[in-house]
């Protein structure tokens, strides 16, 4: 039986590393946010590449549900990078069959980096509330979070991969510390517009305090995105 695993994070918060770590395992498929073009079929956020991404993806979440999420695997871990914000107005009962994983961050360093790429960005943009939402049903169902902070994760990679890996029940593998730099065949086809800084690693950079200040008017956001990090950050494994 494939060991599904759904990595629910927010918009620039190392996710796609964390993506490239899993695919080094050799007992592992990763697939790139299948949920995204049925997210942007329904909200039009004026995202980069939108229209390459709606053609490249089913917009029908029952399809990539059954397809991408569920769907035969030919190898023995099926890890998934998805945005948690994707769920939003979407049906969420296929969650049950998955181990689902919560990779958050320091709302100063997403917002300062969001912004970039989506100057309009609000609460809804850093999937923050969704990511809350998930681990109120994950206690409430009696299960254990595994949630990641992506500052723990950049200063021991190491130590944090290791937690996570033994809270899937697998073995850490020291393989996943390191990839090849470039695009990468599993990349979405989004990766020119939001990717260029993870093509030039070759493992989890060190971590460095933003140099880049949250613009005046995400004040409200940062202010509404502290609390619910805050809440994430006690189950953090880390």
């Amino acid at each position: 039986m494939t060991l599904r695993i759904q990595c629910f994070s927010g918009p620039r918060n190392v996710s796609t590393a964390l993506m490239y770590s899993w695919a080094q395992r050799g007992d592992t498929t990763v697939a790139d946010e299948p949920l995204y073009a049925q997210y942007l079929n329904r909200f039009d956020r004026g995202h980069p590449m939108t229209s390459e991404v709606v053609a490249s993806q089913s917009t029908d979440i029952d399809e990539v549900i059954a397809t991408e999420i569920l769907g035969p695997v030919d190898t023995p871990v099926l890890f998934i990078k998805q945005m948690a914000h994707h769920l939003r107005g979407a049906r969420t009962d296929f969650l049950a069959q998955t181990e689902n994983v919560l990779l958050t961050r320091d709302p100063v360093d997403t917002l300062a980096s969001l912004s970039v790429h989506l100057p309009d960005c609000t609460l809804d943009d850093t999937g923050l509330p969704e990511q809350v939402e998930l681990l109120d049903t994950i206690l409430e169902q009696g299960g254990t979070p595994l949630v990641v902070d992506a500052r723990a994760l950049l200063t021991d990679p190491a130590a944090v991969l290791s937690r996570l890996c033994a809270g899937l029940g697998l073995d850490f593998d020291p393989a996943m510390l390191e990839w090849p730099a470039g695009p990468k065949p599993y990349d979405g086809v989004w990766a020119p517009a939001w990717y260029a800084g993870v093509h030039k690693s070759t493992g989890f950079a060190p971590y460095q305090p933003t140099p880049r200040p949250i613009p005046d008017r995400l004040g409200p956001v940062l202010d509404q995105a502290v609390p619910l990090y805050a809440r994430l950050r006690e189950y953090s494994i880390a």
